[in-house]
């Protein structure tokens, strides 16, 4: 409820938060759309598609939050256009096969980020958060498609693993760039906002650095089960 946040920094920041999460789906389904169109078979097309379905989903979801909050979604997330912009130049798939990559490490990455944050929160925005994290789905297929462009061609192993890298750096590098340009999200991360509720923790700055790493060990986790080395 919006009564529930006692200062307006804090309501101001989970506002950014849904923003930034709303484009995120948005984005993702947009571009995954964009590698259905490279895929090879029509069965992978339409798996590729049912993914950007539900992140369409999410986005709605996430849309109507906002307007709960009293916010312009479409102003909110406009805000959050150059920072997904500058990723998507930077991580360009080459073929459908990054593509999927691309979508597997994003949406990974992405859940664990916004999953990790949402304990920071109060009970109604952090289940809204975790609920739109949940249920992409697909991901064994993504992780059975990969492994078989694998054992087909061995040699691309060692090209994903180097583009599984890069979607990495590229994604720390663009969080820290937003960490940076959003002082009233971050603030509410770590703490230097009123909670709305005793309950609700906060997160130093130690405790930042090791949600990093533990983002970073669950990608290399997901990288294993690709079979490749990242």
């Amino acid at each position: 409820m919006i009564s529930a946040f006692n200062d307006p920094a804090y309501r101001d920041g989970v506002i950014d938060l849904m923003g930034l999460l709303a484009y995120g789906e948005i984005s993702a389904s947009e571009r995954l759309n964009a590698d259905a169109a490279m895929a090879p078979d029509l069965p992978t097309k339409a798996e590729i598609m049912q993914m950007a379905a539900a992140e369409f989903g999410h986005f709605l979801t996430l849309r109507d939050r906002l307007y709960e909050l009293g916010a312009d979604p479409w102003q909110i997330m406009a805000e959050f256009e150059p920072t997904f912009e500058r990723f998507h130049r930077m991580t360009q798939p080459s073929d459908w096969l990054e593509g999927l990559l691309k979508a597997f490490v994003g949406d990974g990455m992405a859940s664990d980020f916004y999953r990790e944050i949402a304990a920071y929160l109060d009970e109604d925005n952090r289940d809204i958060v975790v609920d739109t994290l949940s249920g992409t789905g697909n991901s064994q297929f993504v992780i059975d498609r990969v492994r078989a462009a694998i054992a087909e061609d061995p040699p691309i192993s060692g090209r994903l693993a180097l583009w599984s890298r890069r979607l990495m750096g590229e994604a720390l590098s663009q969080a820290q760039t937003l960490a940076a340009e959003r002082e009233g999200l971050t603030a509410v991360v770590v703490g230097s906002v009123d909670r709305p509720s005793r309950d609700v923790p906060s997160m130093d700055f130690g405790a930042l650095a090791r949600m990093f790493a533990r983002i970073t060990d669950a990608h290399a986790e997901r990288m294993r089960q690709l079979g490749l080395d990242a």
